[in-house]
């Protein structure tokens, strides 16, 4: 019986990078990658890409990956992930939802985030990940997150949280623990079903971030501390930076 499956959404027309799903990565194309890199984590009983392309379903079909089409006018991979999940008349509790532009996300990342599921408090599960350093801390483009002491989720946001009173901004770091969220995600199936009726909530609409919708909303997200550092390729930029780096 499935337990937990993996959802891999895809699509082709990217605003940023267009294709990126099949950008060549080291020999593989980055799709692939994630796929392979998902099929070693030792709680999924099966992986699935979730696209809206025939191109990136013929190639998966040929590098002998299980894949779904779903529609063109999805306005998140959560809502994505439900419909690839029922057109795969899948079975399973749990669902993993993999960022399609992770070709290197560890194995050790997904079985965490299956683990944090044993708890039969945690509704959604998600990681995160120390801050070390200032560059990051301030970036707006990289969501903190702040959890209570059961470890799950009191807000996420752009900006920096906790605010340290009394302190110079440059001293933050040296103050208090910060961390940053890394956007992969895990629901139980019942719970995703919710998710995609939802609808926009004012938080989420405020700081564009899909995951205050469901805090808003009183859904309990657990997280699950990496190591592990996120390497996504969302622009030409990545692309170059990835390759400078020598991981491919």
């Amino acid at each position: 019986m499935e337990s937990v499956i993996g959802i891999i959404p895809s699509r082709y027309a990217s605003t940023r990078l267009p294709g990126k799903p099949m950008l060549d990565i080291g020999g593989k194309t980055m799709i692939q990658r994630v796929y392979e890199q998902c099929k070693k984590a030792k709680h999924l009983s099966r992986v699935i890409v979730a696209t809206d392309s025939a191109l990136i379903y013929e190639h998966v079909k040929d590098f002998g990956g299980e894949v779904v089409m779903t529609a063109e006018d999805h306005e998140s991979g959560t809502s994505r992930c439900w419909e690839a999940f029922c057109e795969a008349q899948s079975t399973a509790k749990n669902i993993i939802n993999i960022q399609g532009d992770e070709p290197f996300i560890q194995p050790e990342q997904i079985d965490a985030l299956a683990e944090c599921l044993l708890d039969p408090h945690a509704q959604i599960a998600t990681l995160i990940k120390r801050i070390e350093d200032e560059e990051t801390l301030f970036d707006t483009s990289k969501p903190k997150v702040v959890c209570d002491k059961k470890g799950f989720a009191l807000y996420f946001s752009r900006a920096t949280i906790p605010f340290v009173r009394d302190s110079l901004e440059s001293q933050w770091i040296h103050k208090h623990k910060f961390y940053k969220h890394i956007g992969i995600y895990a629901y139980r199936s019942t719970v995703l079903e919710e998710l995609v009726n939802l609808g926009h909530s004012t938080l989420e609409t405020a700081e564009q971030l899909e995951q205050l919708a469901w805090l808003e909303n009183g859904y309990r997200v657990k997280v699950a501390e990496t190591d592990h550092e996120s390497i996504g390729i969302d622009t030409e930029h990545d692309l170059q930076r990835v390759k400078a780096m020598g991981l491919f």
